[in-house]
């Protein structure tokens, strides 16, 4: 190991916390001293959240996958006019959330496009007929919705919101989500991978995220790694959060995201970061972090191997879904619970069931609307994890796009480019 670095780990497995400085010298351990690294991440993990991992069971409601934004890694945003493009209706938000609701889910996980109104008169054309100016006004609407004609609920995933935007979801969502994804402006150059993404500024989304703290929104956030960021700009990521949760307390957790390559895009020949990469940066989050943040990493996006990133530190897997598929990484499935539970458990933990809102935050005053505060309150037991957990396995693409996963209920295309139709739900 490089001099230096062990004083700095045990100094930060027990607790005392570490600079952004120092988290550069330990995102660049050499090979050998990647051991020491994990064990003093998964030590802290151990001394803020104990050896249980949770999860939270979700419907995956893509609201609209039209964007204004042409990130270099996407295959999830499409222009008006592209037979795989949707807008979904009230009507077919309501069928998919209770379809899940009748599988067990808990959350209610809204993703589209970022502001596809501003680039795309077929979209305000859209809003215009269901009675809204913008997605996002929109997006409040149907979160609400959904809050209220049936047991789940929301948290949103929308790209830029401004503070009205944000106080209009926070009535129906119990938590919303921004990746920052990276702090580099770098990226943001002809070639980068956010070359054509005006959304992905990252002074946008930090402001974004520090809008919700103002607000007191419990909020979700993270970093993709593998995009052309160097190692350095990991931590300053990493930091920018961590300086925005200091202020205001509102980060429910933290995401470290694979990049996957995918054919069809520009970067489907860049390589994808390796699993030792991963549990390299999920350790630092971890010790820059500190004991106490929820950390996630997604599993179904390393399959064979994601279970090293129990011993770098994460105490949450994130969203795993009995109806709906990863829309965001379409090729990718969840792993069904039975397999997620011998995984985790085979490595000595306990996985648990959570909602789209942490248990510390339940309590915590002004973090919920008046409304769902009683919503919640009679979903959770003392600890604030569900009363009523589903054990059944997640039976992964039961709903899909067109053309994926033909066997079971799908989502296909209506015969405009502006409307969807949902069909043969459970």
């Amino acid at each position: 190991m490089s001099a230096g670095l062990g004083p700095i780990l045990r100094r930060a497995a027990s607790g005392a916390g570490v600079t952004p400085e120092e988290a550069t010298r330990l995102i660049r351990i050499p090979a050998e001293g990647l051991p020491d690294l994990l064990g003093a991440a998964a030590a802290l993990r151990d001394r803020g959240r104990g050896r249980t991992i949770t999860y939270s069971r979700k419907v995956f409601i893509p609201l609209t996958n039209y964007c204004r934004d042409y990130c270099r890694y996407c295959t999830y945003r499409k222009d008006p006019g592209d037979p795989e493009g949707w807008f979904l209706t009230p009507e077919e938000v309501l069928r998919v959330a209770r379809a899940g609701a009748r599988l067990g889910c808990k959350e209610a996980l809204f993703s589209l496009g970022d502001k596809p109104e501003a680039a795309f008169p077929e979209v305000r054309a859209t809003l215009r007929r269901l009675g809204y100016h913008t997605t996002l006004k929109y997006l409040a609407a149907v979160s609400a919705l959904v809050a209220r004609e049936t047991p789940l609920f929301p948290h949103a995933n929308p790209g830029l919101m401004g503070r009205a935007d944000l106080a209009r979801l926070k009535a129906s969502n119990v938590s919303v989500g921004l990746m920052l994804e990276s702090a580099s402006e770098r990226l943001l150059r002809p070639g980068g991978a956010h070359d054509g993404a005006p959304d992905k500024v990252p002074s946008l989304r930090l402001k974004t995220m520090e809008a919700a703290g103002h607000l007191r929104l419990p909020f979700t956030t993270g970093i993709l790694i593998g995009i052309g960021e160097t190692l350095e700009e990991r931590v300053e990521a990493l930091a920018a959060i961590r300086a925005l949760h200091g202020r205001y307390g509102h980060v429910q957790e933290v995401i470290v995201q694979n990049f996957r390559a995918k054919p069809g895009i520009p970067m489907r020949d860049a390589p994808e970061p390796t699993a030792a990469d991963m549990a390299r940066t999920i350790a630092v989050a971890r010790l820059l972090l500190g004991p106490a943040m929820n950390i996630q990493a997604p599993p179904n996006l390393t399959p064979a191997e994601y279970r090293v990133y129990l011993h770098a530190g994460i105490n949450d897997w994130g969203g795993v879904s009995p109806l709906t598929i990863d829309y965001i990484n379409p090729e990718a499935p969840w792993p069904k619970l039975t397999e997620l539970a011998a995984v985790t458990e085979g490595e000595g933990f306990r996985l648990r069931e959570r909602l789209a809102l942490y248990p510390e935050f339940i309590a915590r005053e002004g973090f919920l609307a008046a409304g769902l505060a009683e919503k919640v309150r009679a979903a959770v037991d003392a600890d604030g994890y569900p009363r009523t957990e589903s054990t059944e396995p997640a039976a992964v693409h039961a709903l899909a796009p067109a053309g994926v996963g033909a066997a079971g209920p799908r989502i296909w295309n209506a015969p405009s480019p502006n409307s969807r139709c949902v069909s043969e739900l459970p």
